[in-house]
């Protein structure tokens, strides 16, 4: 069935439909991950975009129930060059096409995404309408492409009613509170395997509760959206950063704490996604390959040196890409150390929250 992209520029591309037939209008991102396309559908933080992917092949090794990163694909469309007939791999439990019909999900094949990615590269993200009619009138697609806006993804990607996950006996034994702004399920389980027993509660949250709860950390998770959007919670973010409570936040949670601190965000031309991103420890004087998923940024000429020091930045664009908080147990990054997909070069991180939280229980602060 042929299929046609339209992007809020006026340029058309005609493919060939995958997924879903239903019409669909997005956000349009690219992602230059060769692999991980389960755990990219399956992660919040793309709620309202559909992904551009811009590695020829997709679907070769099929999906499977173990490397989905939430209860189900958040995505709402996928754009790919070609889409395996079928998938080939010990672990393939079904075929990507028949996943992203069960999900509705909307996509297009055999279209040109090395085009796709130029124009969003030079021209910046934009929204995109993904139809499989015959005709359409394309000047009421384009103004219903300038209206759309992507608004309300975090409240709909978070849960409802805290969950508790334990921790891997033998471990540290820490009890951790979880934010969750659109968390991928591989954060709760990085922290597991280090023996910490997980709460995660709902994105509004009142901070007093999990100030009561008895906590030993508290983890800010990623999430979709514009982070300036999130007045509530910033709200309440203020209220956690004046506690002696130490927190590692990721992503949507390293800019919301930038924000409840006095900071500003803004969105960048085109995003950060994909799982090779080179990124600069300013402290370790390493760079780490980190995967990453971010349309909006902590802009660093409007952080505070007395409130936060910029500890990670971007190789290529010079871009901030971590804080650590003077004065607090706090330190936040704008990538991904529990990956899924990509490298797990930061996952290093996760263990430098274990040593922060034995610090504060000794009195200490890591960045006095």
């Amino acid at each position: 069935m042929k299929a046609t992209l339209i992007l809020e520029n006026g340029q058309t591309f005609v493919g060939t439909s995958i997924g879903s037939a239903e019409d669909r209008i997005c956000e349009m991102v690219f992602n230059t991950s060769m692999v991980g396309y389960q755990e990219i559908l399956t992660d919040p933080s793309y709620a309202g975009q559909g992904v551009v992917m811009t590695y020829p092949l997709i679907g070769n090794y099929g999906v499977n129930c173990e490397d989905n990163e939430s209860g189900r694909p958040w995505a709402e469309a996928l754009i790919v060059r070609h889409l395996a007939a079928r998938g080939s791999n010990f672990r393939c439990e079904g075929g990507l096409n028949d996943y992203l019909k069960a999900h509705n999900i909307t996509g297009i094949e055999n279209i040109d995404t090395r085009a796709v990615t130029r124009i969003l590269r030079k021209q910046g993200t934009m929204n995109g309408m993904i139809t499989c009619a015959e005709e359409c009138d394309l000047d009421a697609v384009l103004v219903q492409l300038k209206q759309y806006r992507v608004s309300g993804t975090v409240e709909r990607v978070s849960i409802q009613e805290k969950e508790f996950y334990p921790g891997a006996k033998g471990g540290s034994g820490y009890k951790i509170a979880l934010y969750d702004f659109g968390e991928k399920r591989n954060m709760t389980r990085c922290l597991n395997k280090r023996g910490c027993d997980v709460t995660v509660y709902p994105c509004h949250t009142p901070a007093q509760e999990v100030l009561d709860g008895g906590f030993d950390g508290l983890m800010l998770s990623n999430g979709p959206g514009n982070p300036a959007d999130c007045v509530e919670i910033i709200e309440e973010l203020k209220k956690l950063y004046a506690s002696d409570l130490p927190i590692f936040a990721v992503c949507l949670g390293h800019q919301l704490m930038a924000l409840a601190t006095g900071a500003q965000t803004g969105p960048l031309p085109y995003g950060h996604r994909g799982a090779n991103h080179p990124v600069r420890d300013l402290t370790r004087k390493r760079v780490y390959i980190t995967s990453q998923n971010h349309g909006y940024y902590v802009m660093k000429e409007t952080v505070d040196p007395a409130v936060a020091k910029v500890e990670h930045e971007n190789v290529n664009d010079g871009t901030c890409e971590g804080l650590s908080y003077v004065g607090k147990n706090i330190f936040t990054v704008q990538f991904h150390p529990e990956a899924s997909p990509g490298p797990v070069d930061s996952d290093y991180l996760f263990d430098e929250f274990m040593d922060m939280i034995a610090l504060a229980k000794k009195g200490g602060i890591r960045n006095a």
